[in-house]
């Protein structure tokens, strides 16, 4: 007994000591009205009397809220926000006041000299306070009515004594402590009365103080916990004797599974009700089994009333479906005779070659079911099979006026088969001179002295051995060669401008495949065209300009059907390499730079690619492309052919007919029967060595190619050719040639230089995303927010075909609610703090480890449509959108079995407002992980966090860093919110244990709100944060 009463805290003391003044000096009022006989009024034989006595005993505790309602607000404004509603919670004995009036009869008419005055109720308490700080006995220091020499009975606990008739008590009174030593008797059931103080004090709501039974088994007064006092035979059980909180005087409040509608009276619960414990009524518990049956039983009748409707229809026919509004019934009926056939894109083609002209819809049903349950209805289908059909329809007339004109170019049959005047692209031709690219902090050479021209309406490959700078050389020509210096000049339609004035008509292929996997081909290509194309072009247009590259491409069978991701098979690689090549196509270059499109093709596919390339460059594009041992067909395809010798340098530049002429020249024949360009780079690899006939090194012919032009020649490369230095002929290295310094350098050296270039890499990509050049490019593509509805669907698209992860996710929750509600039941005493502990954490790491998958597994296309020109902001936004069905569903899943196991006080509206704050919040810092960190480490970071911050934010030492660091941590925030809610619902007898435990956790009542509007501002933060380091921090 002792012990439990020491861990009070000194907090909870203070906080008790102003709520008991308010009851000791209210209840003085009493006596103010009351004659010097209470018994006449507190009568049984006079109900009217009695009624009337305690109607007058509580309107003057009613009107004392006034009095102290500013010392409430000042000091315990933390735990009290309704000083009214908290004083009715704890002390509206209107409905039961029947105490009262038995405490009146039974003290004969002296109640009001028996109510503890200010200055007892403040000497209790501090003496109680000494004695815990100091860790001592609970026992009282001396007063001058319970000492050493004055011990009379009404200092026991559950007695007190009279201040006698003739000595007038001013219940008000803070300083002096009347003598109270007469007519000492047991406490008043409804009334506490603490050892060392001869008065009482109310009991408040809640609580059940009855009169004490003596226990002879155990020697204790039952149901409290103090013993009778030795050597005072005469001496009996009294009433109660402490109020305090839930842990350390749990006898007086009203037990689990009773209710306490006054505090002498005990009910146990009813079947089907429910009582927790401090109740002052019963809750009764939801039928669930009779709403389950009345449910299912409404949604049977219904079912059969729409069975019976529609029971005269054939099944499968258009009359079993639901009317819609509006229709008609004559527009239901099938026709007769009429059988469903599965269309395809053979029977529509055949269609439209029977009836060319023909303006009416038709179905088309082509591919797997995934656009079959998308497909659209109504006026929709017919205007898009419309546009289908002009797109076919054009085509049809293309291939044959391409048959019967094949001196013209592929525009002039575009041309004739519109009857109209074909739109232009912009010509972009592209000249440098004298291009030399060097990496920053190694001088190393990666191209040297390399001279030439991209023309439009030409097909230009790039070819060389391993290490001679091919993508180089494309990513110098797109203005992408971070990290380097970049010397000589590259001129755009004879002019010295940025290449970056004209990428949005510019497009660039990369080596991988960076296709979306979860959308089908035809999706890739058309949300491709939506946001590329120009934004006035008319959709029937766009649908055009999309289905010529699937003709073009052989990606018809396809177009249907799933790209595929490593987890998930789709297409085949060289389908998805077409893919990854029509992703440009489709936004009709004038600059199309294709960085090895035929890698990993067959000679078939191959030359599918190219004839589509070639039809593009009839139309003046200008392609060039990476191309690594072509065929000889496919090498006899290309117009133009650049090759490159290792270190950068220019073998040849020119056309493809004349470069068997050039090299023959030099004294180097093809045999026979082997590829030119398989020979060609052997030589320049060093595997096959040019005839000694020739007199020709390898490592001459890019001297031999500057010389042939009348291009300048460096001065160390000359030495090479003419043998003068050994050293200078062994510069040129597979990784290029260095410029200066020693041959050899320490490691500290090599570490320090490649430092450098990391930061000289950052600072380039830094400057890229800042600076901004002019559109030069003539074509306005769809805005921001159009671009966004774009995305927007996309993204749509693709979490709705991840739906089984997306289940995953929510089973993973539901279990993580039963576990977390099953195990960690409500503490009355921390107000469910461990419980709402562990919720902080489970849903912080579930939501952020599945809000990493938004933008940890998109790097690499968010990097490739933001060089062609696409908007970040749209994309972040479309992202963050969809996610919000997760902030809204997900509490919701979790909560649905966390609160049915747990069970909080608290509303279930308080709970799911915090967990969708919370699910937001964590939603924002999960971006920032995503797009900062590997998935790796960002999954490493997402399980660390949460739990260092609930670590930090429920930390009980006195540390004032960690106290700092803990106002600042959103785990912090969301567990106060949860506590604070649960909290609001414990009134009453509860008081002194709630403000307790919300003084030693640090909360406040009134923090509820701003604890949600710190949540929702640090995940608006950190989106911005995340946002920025986006468009900031990108990896080339």
């Amino acid at each position: 007994m002792k012990q439990s009463r020491e861990d009070i805290n000194m907090h909870q003391v203070l906080s008790v000591s102003i709520i008991i003044a308010i009851v000791a000096l209210s209840s003085s009022r009493e006596g103010v009205c009351q004659s010097s006989d209470d018994s006449d009024f507190s009568d049984d034989s006079n109900p009217a009397a009695s009624q009337l006595f305690n109607q007058i005993i509580f309107d003057r505790i009613s009107n004392l809220t006034t009095v102290f309602q500013d010392d409430i607000k000042r000091e315990f404004g933390f735990c009290i926000t309704d000083v009214e509603a908290d004083w009715n919670g704890a002390f509206n004995f209107s409905e039961r006041p029947q105490f009262l009036s038995n405490c009146a009869k039974k003290s004969k008419g002296d109640m009001m000299q028996r109510i503890c005055t200010a200055a007892e109720v403040k000497f209790y308490f501090s003496s109680f306070f000494e004695s815990a700080t100091k860790r001592t006995n609970n026992y009282l220091k001396p007063n001058k009515n319970c000492n050493l020499t004055s011990w009379v009975s009404g200092c026991e606990p559950g007695w007190a004594c009279s201040a006698g008739e003739d000595q007038k008590v001013d219940l008000k009174n803070s300083k002096d402590i009347p003598i109270r030593t007469e007519s000492c008797a047991p406490c008043c059931a409804g009334f506490f009365c603490p050892r060392g103080i001869t008065c009482m004090i109310t009991c408040p709501l809640g609580a059940y103080c009855p009169l004490a039974k003596l226990n002879k088994t155990t020697g204790l007064c039952d149901p409290y916990r103090y013993q009778l006092p030795p050597g005072k035979p005469n001496h009996t059980c009294g009433g109660a004797d402490v109020w305090a909180d839930i842990g350390s005087s749990s006898e007086v409040f009203c037990s689990a599974g009773s209710y306490c509608p006054s505090t002498i009276q005990k009910i146990p619960c009813t079947k089907g009700h429910y009582c927790k414990t401090g109740s002052t009524s019963q809750t009764g518990k939801i039928d669930l089994q009779t709403s389950l049956s009345r449910t299912f039983s409404r949604r049977k009748s219904m079912k059969s009333d729409l069975m019976r409707g529609i029971s005269q229809a054939k099944p499968g026919t258009d009359a079993a479906l639901p009317p819609l509004p509006g229709s008609s019934n004559t527009s239901n009926k099938p026709s007769k005779g009429k059988k469903k056939e599965k269309s395809n894109l053979t029977k529509m083609i055949h269609d439209i070659e029977q009836d060319p002209e023909s303006n009416e819809g038709f179905n088309l049903d082509i591919g797997d079911r995934n656009i079959k349950k998308n497909a659209p209805k109504g006026k929709q289908l017919h205007t898009q099979s419309q546009m289908f059909r002009y797109a076919y329809g054009q085509i049809e007339k293309e291939k044959a006026m391409q048959e019967q004109n094949k001196n013209l170019t592929f525009s002039g049959v575009i041309s004739m088969a519109n009857d109209i005047e074909i739109r232009k692209r912009p010509m972009i031709e592209v000249a440098f001179k004298d291009l030399t690219i060097t990496l920053r902090g190694k001088n190393k050479h990666l191209m040297r002295c390399v001279t030439g021209k991209l023309m439009p309406g030409r097909v230009s490959a790039v070819m060389g051995p391993s290490g001679a700078g091919k993508t180089t050389f494309l990513s110098a020509l797109t203005g992408k060669a971070h990290g380097c210096m970049m010397s000589g000049m590259v001129l755009i339609n004879g002019k010295v401008e940025s290449i970056q004035s004209y990428k949005k008509i510019i497009g660039f292929v990369p080596q991988d495949d960076i296709v979306h996997g979860n959308l089908t081909v035809e999706e890739n290509l058309w949300f491709s065209a939506r946001c590329r194309l120009a934004a006035d072009l008319p959709k029937p247009e766009k649908v055009l300009v999309v289905e010529r590259v699937i003709e073009s491409l052989g990606l018809q069978p396809v177009r249907d059907s799933l790209v595929g991701t490593v987890e998930k098979r789709g297409i085949s690689g060289g389908q998805r390499k077409r893919v990854n090549v029509g992703l440009e196509m489709v936004m009709e270059p004038s600059l199309l730079i294709l960085d090895e499109p035929t890698s990993g093709l067959d000679s078939s596919s191959s030359q599918l690619l190219l004839r589509a390339l070639r039809r593009e460059a009839l139309e003046g594009v200008n392609i060039c492309m990476v191309v690594h041992q072509p065929s000889y067909t496919l090498f006899r395809m290309f117009d133009d052919l650049i090759l490159l010798a290792k270190g950068g340098l220019t073998v040849y530049h020119g056309s493809v007919k004349k470069v068997e002429e050039y090299f023959s020249g030099l004294g180097i024949n093809v045999p026979e029967r082997v590829n030119p360009p398989d020979y060609y780079i052997d030589i320049l690899e060093g595997i096959v060595k040019p005839s000694v006939s020739s007199g020709v090194n390898y490592k001459q012919l890019p001297v031999r190619w500057m010389l042939h032009n009348g291009y300048p020649v460096p001065m160390d490369m000359l030495k090479s050719v003419e043998g003068m230095s050994a050293a200078a002929s062994s510069e040129n290295s597979a990784h290029g040639s260095v410029t200066g310094g020693s041959e050899e350098e320490s490691f500290a050296g090599e570490f320090w230089q490649d430092m450098k270039h990391n930061v000289e890499v950052k600072k380039d990509n830094l400057q890229d995303n800042f600076t901004s050049s002019g559109d030069l490019s003539q074509r306005e593509t769809p805005g921001v927010f159009q671009q966004y509805r774009y995305f927007l669907g996309r993204v749509g698209k693709q979490r709705l075909r991840e739906a089984r992860t997306q289940a995953v996710d929510y089973l993973i929750l539901l279990l993580a609610g039963i576990c977390l509600g099953t195990l960690a039941k409500v503490s009355d005493e921390t107000f469910g703090a461990v419980g709402y502990t562990y919720t902080v954490i489970a849903v912080s790491l579930l939501c952020k480890i599945a809000a990493l998958r938004s933008f940890s597994l998109d790097k690499l296309h968010y990097w490739r449509e933001r060089e062609a020109g696409m908007s970040s902001l749209a994309y972040f936004l479309s992202k963050d959108t969809v996610d919000h069905f997760n902030t809204i569903v997900k509490p919701l899943v979790y909560l649905s079995m966390f609160y049915f196991f747990n069970n909080p006080r608290s509303t279930v509206i308080d709970n799911y407002a915090v967990l969708i704050c919370l699910v937001y919040c964590v939603t924002g810092i999960a971006y920032v992980l995503a797009i900062l960190f590997e998935p790796g480490p960002a999954q490493l970071w997402s399980v660390l966090l949460p739990v260092v911050l609930t670590l930090v934010a429920t930390n009980s030492n006195d540390n004032k860093i960690i106290e700092t660091i803990s106002e600042v941590c959103y785990t912090k925030w969301a567990l106060e919110a949860f506590v604070v809610s649960n909290a609001q619902r414990y009134s009453g007898v509860w008081l002194i244990t709630r403000c307790g435990s919300l003084m030693k956790n640090g909360y406040n009542l009134k923090n509820y709100v701003q604890c949600l509007i710190c949540l929702v501002i640090t995940g608006m933060f950190s989106r911005g944060v995340a946002f920025f380091c986006m468009v900031t921090f990108q990896k080339k």
